[in-house]
């Protein structure tokens, strides 16, 4: 009786056994140190899905923070840009760098993903040119991304910062709009309300008359402004969501997605310079007025490409333009001080309900 329990034992241990007498052969150096943690993570295994639904919570949250900041930061830089004296840039020139750096960028992130250069250079052969038809897919949205970023340059030319700052949050409306009749996605009575708190305060903001009293050399065309505002955000809405489904539709990573989209951005772009600013290139060149405040406008608005593409990942769209709309605070107050902005009561009442549309749609009941 004793010999048949020792061989039940022997037989229920065989696989963990056979594999520490085996080491050597198998070169496997396993201590009982490892056995335990090995114990441990079978024992976990149950409990993984709920980490990574966690870690995927926290990337959303942080990156919808990192995109607040980084909205605020951009509208400021695109209006004190072309506000200031000197040599004005050309704004299809900017655009279409942003896009190369944010291809470049992404190529970096996407090597460090494939760990060596011959699984990075596959992984591109296999997802860009074995699959024309997917990376057609991202045409469209890489052709409106362009005329959106660009028309977002024009609506800071002819907009004050604040007025910019909260039109533009009538792409949390388009982005709406889209995702239910794109994605089928249902809103509750609270966040169709919030929607309708959203446009009373961007209207109010639009007709409250402010000033700056820093303009320079600029002529400002208010029409022309609020036309281009409302223009990219129903650009920036049907992007995003139609970027959003292709994006959750398949296992291609985030920054492989972000390669396809400025890689076939950058032909559009091209485009773009030669339709708009083809004269004022060849007479200045295609880096007139580049300088390092420039060049950092370039990068941060590469870089919210990037931040967009991990909220989208990671987060709600909707919710990403509602974050955004928390950008209006901060560019606000940095334009009373840079450009002697005057806030109305009208405006501050108006900016004010756009905030509170934020706090609207985020309840649940």
């Amino acid at each position: 009786m004793w010999q048949r329990k020792s061989d039940k034992m022997n037989n229920i241990e065989s696989p963990l056994v056979h594999l520490i007498n085996n080491r050597d052969s198998h070169k496997i150096n396993v201590t009982n140190d490892d056995t335990g943690e090995l114990l441990e993570k079978i024992n976990a295994s149950g409990q993984m899905s709920t980490s990574a639904h966690a870690s995927a919570k926290w990337l959303g949250y942080v990156s919808l923070m990192v995109l607040t900041l980084q909205n605020a930061t951009l509208g400021i830089s695109m209006s004190y840009a072309r506000r200031r004296e000197g040599d004005m840039f050309l704004s299809s020139s900017a655009v279409l760098s942003a896009e190369v750096v944010k291809l470049i960028t992404c190529l970096i992130l996407v090597f460090k993903e494939e760990k060596t250069y011959d699984r990075w250079k596959h992984s591109l052969h296999k997802t860009i040119i074995l699959n024309p038809i997917d990376t057609l897919k991202v045409c469209v949205p890489s052709l409106i991304y362009i005329v959106q970023n660009n028309l977002l340059y024009v609506s800071a030319t002819h907009l004050d910062v604040g007025t910019y700052q909260v039109t533009y949050q009538l792409k949390i409306l388009t982005t709406a709009f889209f995702a239910v009749l794109i994605l089928h996605r249902s809103l509750s009575r609270i966040q169709w309300s919030s929607l309708l708190v959203l446009i009373a305060g961007v209207v109010l903001v639009q007709l409250a008359h402010v000033e700056e009293a820093k303009l320079n050399h600029l002529e400002q065309n208010r029409l022309v402004g609020l036309i281009s505002a409302v223009s990219a955000c129903f650009c920036s809405g049907f992007a995003g969501i139609y970027f959003e489904k292709i994006l959750k539709g398949s296992v291609i990573s985030v920054w492989m997605r972000n390669v396809q989209l400025s890689l076939l951005s950058i032909p559009f772009g091209l485009i773009t310079c030669v339709l708009s600013d083809g004269e004022a290139i060849r007479e200045k060149g295609f880096f007139v007025g580049y300088d390092g405040f420039i060049l950092f406008l370039i990068a941060l608005q590469a870089l919210g490409g990037l931040i967009i593409a991990m909220v989208v990942k990671y987060a709600d769209n909707i919710l990403k333009g509602f974050a955004t709309s928390l950008a209006i605070v901060i560019s606000c107050i940095a334009s009373i001080f840079l450009f002697d902005f005057v806030v109305t009561g009208q405006f501050a009442f108006g900016a004010f309900l756009v905030m509170f549309s934020i706090f609207m749609y985020s309840y649940k009941v």
